[in-house]
Formats: structure tokens, sequence, C-alpha cells
């Protein structure tokens, strides 16, 4: 590839579509996240829980997004790991207030990472620490502390408390995963 397309591809001159895969355990909010990425007019009102998956797109700046929104259910985890090898980064979300289920979060995370068409990726991971205007809400420092993400050393990650029916954190959130996907674009370019 030449410097001048190069160039025109940084400064968004062409439109680049990436997969992200959408993750969590069931009732985390996922659903609720990836509606608020699409336009007003193609958002749903009643939300409903996810079974198996669904795909959904959206945008933002020059990536054209291709989500994976997987359901969070046990019997449906299995699934998550057949949408790895294909994706371009990933958005965990967590359910702050639900803190019993933090451990089952930390191993479905720590599964996740060890995946051979994860492990060896730098794909970067977008945590939401979701639901943070539950009283009950664990920090975003806590939960990152709770599921050991200053051990993630080898994938850029982010953790972005969030409130998906308000749409606050959703933004800088993704502002951050679209940069992340950009770069890694870049390099390969």
């Amino acid at each position: 590839m030449g410097l001048f397309q190069k160039l025109a591809n940084f400064l968004g001159g062409r439109k680049r579509e990436v997969n992200v895969l959408v993750v969590g355990l069931n009732n985390s909010g996922k659903t609720t996240v990836v509606n608020k990425f699409k336009n007003e007019e193609d958002r749903v009102s009643d939300i409903v829980p996810t079974v198996g998956f669904s795909v959904e797109r959206f945008q933002n700046k020059n990536l054209s997004f291709t989500a994976f929104d997987m359901s969070g259910h046990g019997r449906y985890r299995d699934l998550w790991e057949h949408y790895y090898k294909d994706c371009h980064g990933i958005i965990f979300v967590i359910d702050s207030s639900d803190r019993l289920r933090l451990v089952v979060v930390k191993e479905e995370l720590d599964l996740l990472l060890q995946h051979p068409d994860i492990c060896n990726k730098k794909i970067p991971i977008l945590f939401f620490a979701n639901k943070m205007d539950n009283k009950e809400a664990l920090s975003s420092v806590k939960i990152a502390s709770g599921l050991g993400l200053d051990k993630i050393m080898d994938k850029p990650w982010h953790i972005s408390s969030s409130n998906a029916l308000t749409g606050e954190g959703l933004q800088e959130g993704v502002e951050w995963l679209t940069q992340q996907i950009r770069d890694m674009i870049m390099a390969k370019t």
C-alpha cells in the first residue's frame, strides 16, 4: 500500500469494517450497550435477553462496526469462542452491582484470554463496568482489581464506568476502542 493510500486511510478517507465481540454474563447490559451505539432511529425500545447471539451494526469515526452480541447465559457461553478468530476487538460488559458473580466473570475472562485464537493476538479489550448508578455497584477500580486486569500485559485494555440506560461512559469507551482498532489496522498496512 502506497503512502498516499495510508494517509487517506489515516485521515478517514476510507471507511473500514471491523468485527467486535460483545460478551459478559447474562443481565450485564450487553444488548443495551450495543443499542445505545446504534443510530437513534435504529434503536429498539424494549430490550429482551439475547438467546444465542444477535448481530448489530453501528459506526464510530470512520469505522463501521459489526457487533456480535453474545448471550451471557451459561449454556450459551461456549458459543463465544467460535467468533474469536475474526474479531478486531472485544467489549466485555460487567454488571458492577452483581458482586456475587464477579468470580464467574473472572473465570470467563480467564478462559477467553487463554483461548488459542485470543492469547497470541494483541486484540484490544474494552471493559464496561456497567450499572454504575446502582448503589451496590463496585467502582471500576475495584472491578479491575477483582478481575486482575493489571496482569493483562500482552493486550491493550481499558475499563470504563458506564450506565447503559443513560449512555453515561459509553462514548468514552467506544472512542478508546475505535482508536485502538485504527492503530492496529494502521500497523498492519
